[in-house]
């Protein structure tokens, strides 16, 4: 229960949240009972965030939104309801511009189902999910990076982790969303590379030149460095146990 919400503090303790993912306009997927967009102000660079939810139409389609309409998708737990989550995914990627994210949250098969299936704590799930294993107990059993490798070269996975930081694995079977704090997931974030940088393989960079200002330090920083290696020419450091 509000998984959305429950990711927030831990969220802004990464500041590519604010600075890089959430970022422009937005389309938060399937969150209607508890949208990113009670939290804006968090994310001040974000422009504008539209909720898709039942009443819009299928998530697994996205019928009526253009490719690349927006700057960055993020949906909290409803991938598992759909019926073919790869085509969903691929929906999701298709409206999002390149250059833009997706964030995008499941609950993992062996913290949440825990070994059954249909979900005991949920019937409407349609698919578990696991990072990656080569056997699982459930026959609807999809792993993360088989559905991020699905979306072809354009597919930049930034980020995939097990959200365990609030999961008590000495509790007994328990559906452990119903506490205040517990997750029991995965987040994922796929990056759209450029249609250049899909078929290059390297990423672009567009930085500019900083100030004149702060290239002072940056330059001093690799004179720094350069010194440092003059130093210990002829004499490997972290060799000297002489007495200080």
């Amino acid at each position: 229960m509000r998984e959305l919400s429950k990711s927030i503090s831990r969220r802004l303790g990464d500041s590519n949240f604010i600075r890089r993912y959430f970022v422009g306009d937005g389309l938060d997927v399937g969150g209607g009972p508890d949208p990113l967009g009670l939290y804006a102000e968090f994310f001040p660079l974000m422009r504008s965030l539209r909720i898709w939810d039942l009443q819009d139409g299928d998530a697994q389609f996205m019928n009526g939104v253009a490719d690349g309409a927006f700057d960055f998708l993020t949906s909290s737990h409803c991938l598992e309801h759909l019926h073919d989550p790869a085509e969903g995914l691929a929906n999701w990627f298709r409206v999002v511009r390149p250059g833009g994210y997706l964030v995008i949250m499941v609950p993992d098969e062996d913290l949440f189902e825990q070994g059954e299936f249909p979900s005991t704590f949920n019937r409407d799930h349609k698919h578990t999910f696991t990072i990656h294993k080569s056997v699982s107990w459930s026959d609807r059993s999809l792993n993360v990076l088989d559905l991020v490798r699905g979306l072809g070269p354009a597919a930049r996975l930034e980020k995939v982790e097990l959200l365990t930081s609030t999961y008590r694995f000495d509790l007994p079977r328990l559906d452990q969303t119903l506490t205040p704090v517990g997750e029991a997931a995965i987040e994922f974030i796929i990056r759209k590379a450029s249609a250049a940088e899909a078929e290059s393989g390297i990423r672009e960079r567009t930085a500019s030149q900083p100030s004149p200002a702060l290239r002072r330090y940056y330059n001093q920083y690799r004179r720094d460095h350069e010194g440092l290696k003059r130093l210990n020419v002829g004499e490997p450091p972290f060799q000297d146990e002489g007495e200080l």
